[in-house]
C-alpha cells in the first residue's frame, strides 16, 4: 500500500466500485480497491487470447436506453456497432431469436404476421382449456398462457430447467411476467436505444475508469480488514452482503455458471457470436464464440460453453434467487447494514440483485449522488 490512510476502502473491483472511484478521484478523495480476483472488471473481464477478446464469465453486450449511462460510458471506449442477434438450435433445428417472424416462419412454414398471431392465440386458448379459469400454477402454465405450446417446448421448456435445475412445473409461475412475440423480422434482442461492445475489451475500459487509484488484488476482505482495521474512514462494500456479516441469519442462495472455453483451428466456429441450446438433455446453455463480438480476426476461434450450475458457498455467486425465503433474508440482513455507520452496500451482490450493465451504473449513479453529493444524470 502507498498509503497508511485512505479515505475510502472499496470492497470489489467491477464496474460499480469503478463508477465510485473515478468521481470520488475528481474530489481528491483516496481510494483503496481490493478483489478477492487475481483481475479487475468483475464478471465484465476480458482477456486476450490468440488476439482474440475473451469474455472470461460468459456473454456481455452493454445496451441501454438511459441517455446518461450511455454518454458516461462512452467517456473511457468507443463501442462498436454490434447488434445482438443470437440463434437457437433445437435437435437438428435452429431458430432466430427473440421470437420473431423468422422464428415463426421457420417454425410454421407461415410468411405474414396474421398467420403468426392465429397460431399463437390457438395455441394459447388450447392452453387455457387446460388451465382452466384460476391464475397458472407455475412456469410451464404461465408460458403456456403466454405463448402457446410450440413455441414453449422448443425454446423455453429446456433452456429455463437448465437455468434453473428444476422442471418448469416446480417453478413459480411468476418468474416469467413476459415472453415478447415481435411480429417483424427482426433479430436484434434488444429494444434499446444503444448497444454494442467496446473496442479493446471491458477490461480495459475499467482500468481507464480506475485511473491511478491503487488496487491490490487476490485480497480477501475479512482477513485485510483484521489486518488494517483503520484503513479508511469509509468502506464501499460490493460483496455478498451475508458473508460481510459471517452468515450469522443465514445464506442467501444463488445459482452459478460453469465455463469450458478452447481454442479451436477454425477461423469461424459456429458463425454467430451466441449460440442457443434449448433442449434439456443438451448440458450447457449456449456456445459463445469471442471474436464475433468485436469481428476480430485471427487463423483460430476462441469458444466456451456455459452450463448452469447448483450453488453452493464458496462457489461464484451469479444469479440471485429472489424467492420468498430469500427476499425474507435480505430484507432482515438490509436491516443490518443500516447500522453499519462507515459502511455502504453497494453493487450486485452487496445488493443481492441482478443487474444488466446499465443498471448497475444508474444504480452506481444513486451511489455517488448519496456518498458524494455527484449528480450524474444532471
Amino acid at each position: 500500500m502507498k498509503q497508511s490512510h485512505y479515505d475510502y476502502l472499496v470492497v470489489g473491483a467491477g464496474i460499480s466500485s469503478a463508477v465510485f472511484v473515478h468521481e470520488a478521484a475528481k474530489l481528491g478523495k483516496s481510494c483503496l480497491i481490493i478483489d478477492r480476483r487475481d483481475h479487475i472488471a468483475g464478471n465484465i473481464y476480458t482477456e486476450e487470447v490468440e488476439g482474440i477478446n475473451v469474455h472470461r464469465y460468459g456473454a456481455h453486450i452493454f445496451h441501454t436506453s438511459l441517455r446518461p449511462v450511455w454518454d458516461y460510458v462512452n467517456q473511457f471506449a468507443e463501442f462498436n456497432n454490434y447488434v445482438n442477434s443470437p440463434v437457437a438450435v433445437y435437435k437438428d433445428e435452429l431458430y432466430n431469436l427473440p421470437f420473431n417472424m423468422n422464428t415463426f416462419s421457420k417454425m410454421w412454414g407461415i410468411r405474414t404476421p396474421a398467420e403468426a398471431v392465429e397460431i399463437i392465440e390457438r395455441q394459447k386458448a388450447e392452453a387455457a382449456e387446460l388451465i382452466g379459469n384460476g391464475e397458472p400454477a407455475n412456469l410451464e402454465e404461465q408460458a403456456l398462457s403466454l405463448i402457446g405450446r410450440d413455441v414453449y417446448v422448443k425454446l423455453v421448456k429446456g433452456y429455463t430447467e437448465k437455468q434453473w435445475g428444476r422442471s418448469c412445473t416446480e417453478l413459480p409461475a411468476d418468474i416469467i411476467k413476459r415472453l415478447p412475440v415481435r411480429l417483424t423480422y427482426d433479430n436484434n434482442y434488444f429494444n434499446d436505444r444503444w448497444q454494442g461492445v467496446p473496442m479493446g475489451g471491458y477490461t480495459t475500459m475499467v482500468r481507464r475508469m480506475f485511473g491511478d487509484a491503487e488496487i491490490q488484488l487476490s485480497t480477501e476482505y475479512r482477513e485485510f480488514k483484521e489486518q488494517n482495521p483503520d484503513i479508511a474512514d469509509r468502506t464501499i462494500y460490493c460483496g455478498p452482503i451475508d458473508e460481510y456479516f459471517d452468515f450469522k441469519l443465514g445464506t442467501l442462495e444463488y445459482r452459478s455458471l460453469r465455463f469450458e472455453t478452447e481454442t479451436v483451428e477454425c477461423e469461424n466456429w459456429q458463425g454467430n457470436a451466441v449460440v442457443n441450446y434449448t433442449e434439456r438433455e443438451v448440458p450447457y446453455t449456449r456456445i459463445i464464440e469471442h471474436k464475433h463480438f468485436e469481428k476480430q480476426e485471427s487463423p483460430v476461434s476462441v469458444i466456451t460453453r456455459e452450463y448452469p450450475a447448483d450453488w453452493k458457498p464458496g462457489d461464484e455467486p451469479y444469479y440471485p434467487i429472489n424467492d420468498e425465503r430469500n427476499s425474507k433474508l435480505y430484507a432482515e440482513y438490509e436491516q443490518l447494514a443500516k447500522q453499519e455507520g462507515n459502511v455502504v452496500f453497494a453493487g450486485r451482490l452487496g445488493g443481492y440483485k441482478y443487474y444488466d450493465m446499465d443498471k448497475a451504473i444508474d444504480a452506481a449513479f444513486d451511489l455517488v449522488k448519496d456518498e458524494l453529493g455527484i449528480d450524474l444524470r444532471a
